[in-house]
């Protein structure tokens, strides 16, 4: 399993390319292999465990050598933010960012293409993340906090390039699921969201919920499929909840996309 999930990761595309959102440049990787020989901790949140596919990916660059990750920056004896990586390439030092999101797009919100973009349960957004980076996360790296730890490293803040490793997974409502995006790579659009209210479409589709971490994969047949009701009634506490839930719906045709069904 621990394959198939970084072979779905190694799938999910870069949101953006070069330094074409608020300046953030991508770090982009060409991976060539799906195997991957470390065991990570099964109990890691799913941003802990992308960070543990990112190190493994850094790792097998024949130019890249990894000095530290996840350091935790203190201040006071109180943890003020983290690096999530400092490494060399070709003699420059850089300090890494990895971010991995599922972001759906909803036109009543904001007023640009990036601030449509929100969580599945709404409680977070893609312009937030992208502010946090620009104004906390990666000024961290210029703190009087943060120079201790370069300084063991033998590093220096104002000589260190700043990337991030931003990838995530886009979905379009459903009724429009023709949308271009014009800044943000449309490549990583990998399905399309419903409400309760348009389920009744589907009925005659099969369905399966994968586990939070199985979210990363690319979806396949080879599941324990749910009909219509099964799945009604499996999501009916999702809803009450107030919880978007990903799975995978099975068309009549055999084809097999990517959906969210959310509560809102």
């Amino acid at each position: 399993m621990l394959r198939k999930r970084y072979e779905g990761f190694l799938h999910t595309s870069y949101l953006w390319k070069s330094d074409s959102v608020f300046g953030l440049k991508q770090f982009e990787i060409e991976s060539y292999s799906s195997e991957i020989h470390i065991t990570i901790d099964p109990s890691l949140r799913l941003g802990k465990y992308i960070e543990r596919f990112v190190s493994f990916e850094l790792k097998q660059q024949n130019k890249i050598e990894v000095l530290a990750e996840n350091i935790q920056i203190q201040k006071d004896k109180i943890t003020i933010g983290e690096l999530d990586f400092l490494f060399r390439k070709n003699k420059s030092s850089f300090h890494l960012e990895v971010i991995y999101k599922f972001y759906l797009y909803d036109d009543t919100v904001g007023g640009s293409e990036i601030e449509h973009f929100i969580g599945p349960n709404r409680k977070d957004s893609l312009i937030e993340k992208l502010n946090k980076l620009k104004e906390k996360q990666l000024p961290l790296l210029y703190s009087k906090e943060c120079q201790p730890y370069l300084e063991k490293l033998g590093l220096e803040a104002a000589s260190i390039l700043q990337y991030v490793y931003f990838k995530a997974q886009l979905f379009l409502p459903y009724s429009h699921q023709n949308i271009k995006l014009k800044t943000l790579n449309n490549a990583c659009v990998e399905g399309f969201y419903i409400n309760h209210n348009q389920l009744l479409e589907f009925k005659a589709c099969k369905f399966y919920i994968p586990s939070k971490k199985d979210w990363l994969l690319i979806p396949n047949t080879n599941v324990t499929w749910l009909n219509f009701e099964g799945f009604k009634n499996t999501t009916k506490d999702y809803l009450k909840n107030e919880y978007s839930t990903l799975c995978w719906i099975k068309f009549k045709n055999g084809a097999v996309k990517k959906m969210f069904l959310v509560w809102w």
